[in-house]
């Protein structure tokens, strides 16, 4: 890979990262694995031989492919690079990489854009799912600029709606993988749930802090992360992940009551650091959480009237909004959010 391998460097939602054609990165996985720990610095905490950013929201990677899949335009493989550790793992989806797979797609000849906004109909292989992203496209080019403003993300871009289909159960094979609302591990009481991000939600005062504190302040408390590693440990085999020790999944998710208006508030765990706002589908699977009839969410939230619902998820730099429609029986049909990308460089990265 001495000449460099074409790669586009995006923001996408609160997360950035390394967006590739699958074409033009090794068939063989063990050697694009390698490849990309050594596009990233990996493993070394600051990153500082490779193109990470000395955290795992920016130490990510989305890999695209025109899809041959009836209903989809691109196919999306999401890839986590450890920062301090030689792994790279599919295990997950990201919901904010996913922000910038439609502009990508666009900018790569994927997809045609039209004049206006252009949909980007996104198959996620991670999980076997469908996202529709409307990409800004005046002129049939793509836009990055507009008003549009997302917390844990300064200044404003060009809006872009995700709706997901499908979601529940992409990774456990179930909403709730225990088929329970509510399940105690290690004497906490917590919700398991995958409405696209596998999560454990636990009550922050069940495991001995306010959920206000900043991430910070949580990632230098050793008792806290070792109680939420041991309960991560315990829930992998109950959501039908397996062993989870190097895994990058189950989130872990605890919640307190909302301080600024909004449905619930969160810190999460990604799950050795503490993230510093919210990921897309955990964001999701949270929302879903305080929609059920019990579990610590349930308890905890503020839910607004109306169907759809618009669920004000707080968390350490602001909040995420999640639009959940309700079918007749009061179960989350669908799910979208509001995200915006950027383009930061499109050429050459070397390994």
């Amino acid at each position: 890979m001495s000449d460099g391998v074409r790669c586009m460097w995006m923001r996408g939602g609160t997360s950035k990262g390394g967006y590739f054609l699958a074409e033009d990165l090794p068939a063989d996985t063990a050697e694009r694995d390698a490849f990309l720990l050594r596009v990233m610095g990996s493993p070394d905490p600051r990153q500082i031989d490779g193109m990470g950013g000395g955290d795992p929201l920016t130490s990510k990677v989305a890999i695209v492919r025109k899809s041959e899949r009836d209903g989809a335009d691109v196919d999306y493989l999401f890839l986590q690079v450890f920062v301090d550790q030689a792994i790279v793992t599919d295990a997950q989806n990201c919901g904010n990489i996913l922000a910038g797979v439609g502009p990508f797609a666009i900018e790569r000849g994927l997809v045609a854009a039209q004049d206006g906004t252009t949909d980007v109909r996104i198959y996620m292989e991670n999980t076997g799912q469908l996202a529709i992203a409307t990409v800004s496209t005046p002129g049939g080019k793509v836009n990055y600029e507009g008003d549009a403003r997302i917390d844990g993300v300064p200044g404003t871009s060009a809006p872009q709606p995700i709706i997901f289909e499908d979601t529940a159960g992409s990774s456990c094979g179930a909403l709730l993988p225990t088929g329970n609302e509510s399940d105690t591990i290690d004497g906490v009481e917590v919700t398991m749930i995958d409405n696209g991000m596998p999560c454990v939600i636990l009550a922050a005062e069940a495991m001995g802090i306010t959920g206000q504190e900043t991430p910070q302040e949580l990632e230098a408390n050793e008792e806290l992360r070792a109680r939420l590693e041991a309960i991560r440990l315990k829930a992998g085999p109950l959501m039908n992940l397996g062993d989870v020790k190097e895994k990058s999944v189950p989130k872990m998710t605890m919640v307190s009551s909302a301080r600024n208006g909004g449905c619930i508030s969160t810190r999460t765990f990604i799950p050795h650091r503490c993230h510093k706002a919210i990921g897309v589908l955990g964001a999701v699977s949270v929302g879903t959480a305080c929609l059920l009839k019990a579990g610590p969410a349930a308890r905890l939230a503020n839910i607004p009237d109306g169907n759809p619902k618009t669920l004000s998820v707080e968390h350490p730099t602001g909040e995420f909004s999640v639009v959940a429609t309700l079918d007749g029986d009061g179960n989350v049909e669908s799910a979208g959010v509001l995200r915006t990308a950027r383009k930061l460089m499109d050429g050459f990265v070397f390994a």
